[in-house]
């Protein structure tokens, strides 16, 4: 990318048909090495939104693409296809960003736009509440990118958390309020483990979050976030078509789970639109468990295939103070 590029974004400033073409920012030479400050701007390089880094996290990244034994290569649900495989983690740099509210409407590759959710208030011990255009980004997946514009994302927490600074690069500085912010929050917004397998070309993406625990019916159930990418990594088309989970937790039980695709979606994946990204939320009677399992896929000639979800542990090691029951500034 060369940093006279110029930038234009298909979505249209309030323009009914969105596809009017706009200039918006002038291109920067991708980082190699180092991490992405806070106020950097960017367009996401697979979804295609623009937004700003608030803060980074460094991950632990747990990839299981090597190469399978012959055992484990041709059954994804044998107990060799996720014990034979030690895997160990590395550090990889993730991003907690705001996404610009213009792009959301256009995001189809998302189940939703992207939340982070907490634990509500502890009288209703099911109940969630989520903030809106906060996201998690992989430092490859940053295009970073120069405005002259002082405040050239539109979300609602963002003149909240950042102020114009030309006197540095880029042009923004955390205010108070975000670093007290990421303080009161840390333990429910850290980002600590991702886990990644691919299997026939799908690549499986699985970040866990520990949402702190509530008391219902006199006994603890400890909650947890996990975000999923699927990404076809090849040029065939496949349809999203079964999920299959399988849920252990240390008090001793193991729940399977089967349905038609994932949050009320079947999502095809293509060359035009190769990932799609979700959320959801499980709960267990126990502070840890694991979870693993498939996805079933179908090809244009109607035959199916089944990927690997990389087995991914839900830990509740975290400080235990309660979530927080609202985000207050």
């Amino acid at each position: 990318y060369s940093n006279v590029l110029l930038i234009a974004s298909v979505f249209g400033r309030n323009r009914p048909e969105g596809k009017v073409l706009e200039t918006v920012g002038v291109f920067e030479t991708p980082k190699q090495h180092g991490k992405y400050e806070t106020g950097q701007l960017f367009l996401h390089g697979v979804f295609g939104y623009r937004g700003i880094v608030l803060f980074p996290w460094q991950a632990r990244l747990y990839d299981r693409d090597i190469t399978p034994t012959f055992s484990d290569s041709n059954n994804p649900e044998s107990p060799g296809a996720h014990d034979s495989k030690e895997v160990k983690g590395k550090t990889h740099t993730y991003y907690q960003v705001l996404i610009d509210t213009r792009d959301c409407p256009h995001i189809s590759q998302r189940s939703q736009t992207e939340a982070v959710t907490f634990l509500a208030s502890h009288d209703d011990s099911r109940a969630l509440y989520a903030i809106p255009g906060l996201d998690y980004v992989s430092h490859e997946d940053i295009l970073p990118y120069y405005s002259a514009e002082q405040v050239p994302i539109q979300h609602e927490l963002f003149e909240r958390f950042l102020v114009f600074n030309s006197s540095k690069v880029p042009p923004f500085s955390a205010k108070d309020t975000l670093k007290a912010w990421q303080e009161k929050n840390h333990p429910w917004l850290e980002l600590s483990d991702v886990h990644r397998e691919t299997t026939e070309n799908i690549r499986v993406t699985v970040i866990p979050f520990y949402m702190g625990m509530r008391v219902a019916q006199k006994s603890h159930v400890y909650w947890w976030r996990y975000c999923i990418r699927l990404e076809n990594m090849g040029s065939e088309v496949v349809q999203l078509r079964e999920r299959h989970w399988r849920i252990f937790s240390l008090s001793g039980t193991l729940e399977t789970v089967r349905g038609r695709g994932v949050v009320g979606r079947e999502p095809v994946l293509s060359k035009e639109q190769p990932a799609f990204q979700y959320s959801s939320h499980v709960s267990l009677q126990a502070p840890s468990g694991h979870m693993w399992g498939t996805f079933s896929f179908e090809r244009t000639d109607g035959s199916q295939f089944d990927i690997r979800i990389p087995p991914f542990s839900l830990e509740s090691n975290k400080d235990e103070k309660s979530p927080p029951a609202g985000y207050t500034f």
